[in-house]
C-alpha cells in the first residue's frame, strides 16, 4: 500500500484508509463482531488510517476502534476522530470547555491519553473564521489531549479559511468522480500551504460502485433513504448531493469507460487517491470483502483516459446542477 504523508501532522498513512461512520449508524446494521472483522481485514491489506466521529452511534464506532486497538497493539493505526455535533450547531458552542469535554469522551472511548487527530465536524461557517476556536484547539495540543486538529467541511470556501489557518493540519472534504470543486482552488491551496487532504464519500454513498439501478432500496436507518432532500444533514453528505436517478446513469457511464475486469468502486477510488494533493481516501466497509476491495485500489493503474471520461460526466451531468452549491 503506497503512503503519503498526512499534512503537517507528519504521520505517513496510506493513501487508502477506512472511514467507520457505518460501523456506527446511519447505513443499516452492522454488528459488532462484523465491525472488528472489517477493521482486521483493511489492516491486514496496510490501511493505516482511520476516520471515526463521536457521534457516530453516540461514540459506537469509537468505542469499537478502541477494542480492536488494545486487542492488536502492534497494529501501526493513525486514527481521526471529529467533535462539534454533539451540541447544537451554534458557534457559540465551540468553547474551549466544550472541546474539552469532547475530546475527553473521545479519549476514553478510544482508550487514548492523546488523540492522533481531531477534526472540527463540519461545524457552523462562522467557526472557521473564529480566531477563539483556533486558540481553544491550540491549546488542547499544548495540554497534550490532542496531537494534532483539523477541520471537515461541507464547502470549498469553508476548506480554504481553515487552511489559512498555521495549526489547521488537515481538511476533510468530498471528493470524487461527481464531486469536483475541490479540484479548483482548495486541492492548490492544500498543497502550497501543506496541508493534508482526507477525502472523503468517495463513492458518492455508493453510487460509483455501478451496483445501484433506479430501483434500489436502503433501510429504514440508512442515511440514504431518509436523507435524500438533506431532512437530516446536509444534503451533499448523500449520493454527494447528485440526483439518484441522475446518478446511477452516470455511474453506468463511468463503468462502461472502464477496461474489462476493472470494478467501477476501485476505479473511482483509485481515480481519487490519484488527485494531487490526496493524502488518503476514506471509503466505508460494511464487510471484509468490501474492506478488501477498498484496499487494493491502492495499487490499481488506471487508464490513462479515465481523468478526461471523469470530467466529461461531471460537465454532462452534474456541474449545473451541484458545482455552486458545496
Amino acid at each position: 500500500m503506497l503512503e503519503r504523508t498526512l499534512g503537517r501532522t507528519g504521520r505517513s498513512v496510506s493513501i487508502i484508509g477506512l472511514g467507520t461512520w457505518q460501523l456506527g449508524a446511519d447505513w443499516g446494521d452492522v454488528d459488532e463482531n462484523a465491525a472488528l472483522d472489517v477493521l482486521a481485514a483493511s489492516v491486514d491489506a496496510g490501511v493505516t488510517f482511520f476516520d471515526t466521529a463521536d457521534v457516530y452511534g453516540d461514540g459506537r464506532s469509537e468505542t469499537i476502534i478502541g477494542r480492536f486497538r488494545r486487542e492488536n497493539p502492534d497494529a501501526r493505526l493513525t486514527v481521526a476522530t471529529k467533535m462539534g455535533r454533539r451540541g447544537a450547531q451554534d458557534p457559540a458552542e465551540f468553547t474551549l470547555a466544550n472541546f474539552r469535554a469532547w475530546t475527553d469522551r473521545s479519549r476514553a472511548n478510544l482508550g487514548v491519553d492523546t488523540l492522533d487527530l481531531v477534526q472540527l465536524h463540519c461545524p457552523p461557517t462562522p467557526v472557521f473564521s473564529s480566531d477563539a476556536v483556533y486558540d481553544a484547539l491550540d491549546t488542547l495540543v499544548e495540554e497534550g489531549a490532542i496531537a494534532n486538529y483539523g477541520v471537515s467541511v461541507e464547502t470549498t470556501a469553508e476548506a480554504l479559511a481553515a487552511i489559512a489557518r498555521p495549526g489547521t493540519a488537515t481538511v476533510q472534504i468530498i471528493l470524487n468522480a461527481f464531486r469536483l470543486k475541490p479540484l479548483d482552488e482548495v486541492l492548490p491551496a492544500a498543497r502550497e500551504a501543506g496541508v493534508g487532504i482526507i477525502a472523503r464519500v468517495p463513492l458518492a454513498s455508493g453510487l460509483l460502485s455501478g451496483k445501484y439501478t433506479v430501483d434500489t432500496t436502503f433501510a429504514e436507518n440508512d442515511h440514504r433513504n431518509y436523507n435524500r432532500d438533506g431532512s437530516a444533514f446536509d444534503v451533499g453528505e448523500t449520493f454527494s448531493g447528485v440526483d439518484f436517478a441522475t446518478g446511477v446513469e452516470a455511474a453506468q457511464a463511468f463503468a462502461a469507460a472502464l477496461p474489462s475486469g476493472v470494478a467501477p468502486a476501485a476505479a473511482a477510488l483509485a481515480w481519487v487517491a490519484a488527485q494531487d494533493g490526496v493524502s488518503t481516501v476514506i471509503p466505508g466497509a460494511r464487510n471484509r470483502a468490501q474492506a478488501e476491495s477498498n484496499a487494493a485500489a491502492g495499487s490499481l493503474e488506471l487508464p490513462p483516459t479515465l481523468d478526461a471520461t471523469v470530467h466529461e460526466i461531471y460537465d454532462r451531468s452534474f456541474r449545473a446542477a451541484i458545482h455552486d452549491r458545496w
